[in-house]
């Protein structure tokens, strides 16, 4: 019973019920029996129903605003990347009458996230799209949201203690576990191992490099035992600094032959690792930014973990307006691939098709 255009009223004689039920169920709106619900969806199924969505948007004469909550961004940056998914999902549902928005903070500091959470305050919209930073601060931001009845996603990582109708991103622990177990390939007895953050991974803003700095430290924990782990932390800005930091450590750490960049700066200790005229046995970074790219082709870093954060970007907006604007249930989580980039294989990579 397929390749026909079923309209409501077709569907409504099929199962039995009334046109304006069959209208409650498509649009998920209203009181339907759990009989009529299944007598409709029953036909559904056999006609392999799909819905016209322009025809919704056009039935719906309703504006849309999404605000997306992101950190500013730099060209070429992580961020932009993010931003740049965004934005095509807005392009595509521009016929709709949905609006996207920004409210951005610099990441990292706690007073920007706060403010930006005051301005969202006093916004009028309709759903929201969350890249969160701080935890406390984000739960605060999602009670106020959920008192609101306003729906909201997540995107790069997820806050489990509050009620998103998505979150978008990789499984942070185990990107962390799979990372241990590409860098550890490279492991000899007596190698010592250094991971770079850009914050004490106890800080409140590093939630993503605690997270998975616990799976790696589970695949080490588990495969090898007691291995040496330093921790450097390194400035966000200051290269003169880092290059003090970079020297004086790998200078009294003789042995530390392997390194995790547990960020989007693996380009910082590969400059300066080409600086010194040396590499480490194995270095891996995180994010293929162009930075990022140059020094894994010429072997300073070995492998890159890409996030797809133009697809979590788009993948968010999606959701947000699949939920809001087509009343479509959207699944829960929606992991994104944990991609093990290499110089032999990053000339075959693109996000999007």
């Amino acid at each position: 019973m397929k390749s026909k255009n079923y309209t409501i009223k077709d569907i409504a004689r099929m199962a039995g019920v009334s046109a304006g039920t069959v209208d409650r169920v498509l649009h998920n709106r209203g009181d339907v029996s759990q009989v009529s619900r299944e007598k409709v969806q029953k036909i559904l199924d056999e006609i392999d129903y799909r819905p016209n969505m322009f025809a919704i948007g056009l039935a719906a004469k309703k504006n849309y605003h999404i605000v997306c909550v992101i950190p500013y961004f730099i060209e070429n940056g992580y961020w932009h990347s993010v931003a740049q998914g965004i934005d095509r999902a807005a392009s595509e549902y521009s016929s709709f009458n949905i609006d996207v928005s920004y409210c951005q903070y610099h990441y990292g500091d706690v007073a920007s996230y706060e403010e930006v959470i005051r301005q969202l305050q006093q916004l009028t919209f309709n759903a929201v799209l969350i890249a969160p930073n701080f935890q406390e601060q984000t739960l605060t931001l999602t009670t106020y949201l959920d008192q609101q009845q306003c729906p909201y996603a997540f995107i790069d990582f997820n806050v489990e203690q509050s009620h998103p109708i998505s979150y978008i991103g990789q499984d942070s622990r185990d990107s962390g576990y799979m990372a241990a177990k590409i860098l550890m390939r490279s492991y000899q007895p007596g190698d010592e191992v250094v991971i770079f953050l850009n914050h004490s991974k106890n800080n409140p803003a590093q939630i993503q490099a605690r997270r998975r700095f616990e799976g790696f430290m589970k695949y080490i924990d588990n495969q090898f035992g007691r291995v040496p782990i330093h921790e450097l932390v390194l400035s966000r800005l200051d290269d003169e600094l880092n290059k003090q930091l970079l020297n004086n450590f790998f200078d009294s750490h003789p042995s530390v032959t392997l390194g995790a960049v547990f960020n989007s700066r693996g380009y910082q200790v590969a400059q300066h690792l080409r600086q010194r005229s040396c590499k480490l046995k194995a270095l891996l970074g995180y994010d293929l930014l162009l930075r990022n790219i140059e020094y894994l082709k010429s072997g300073e870093i070995n492998y890159l973990i890409g996030q797809r954060p133009g697809l979590q970007g788009y993948c968010g907006v999606k959701t947000l307006v699949n939920s809001i604007v087509f009343k479509q249930p959207v699944p829960p989580i929606k992991y994104m691939p944990i991609d093990i980039l290499m110089k032999e294989n990053i000339d075959y990579y693109f996000e999007f098709e």
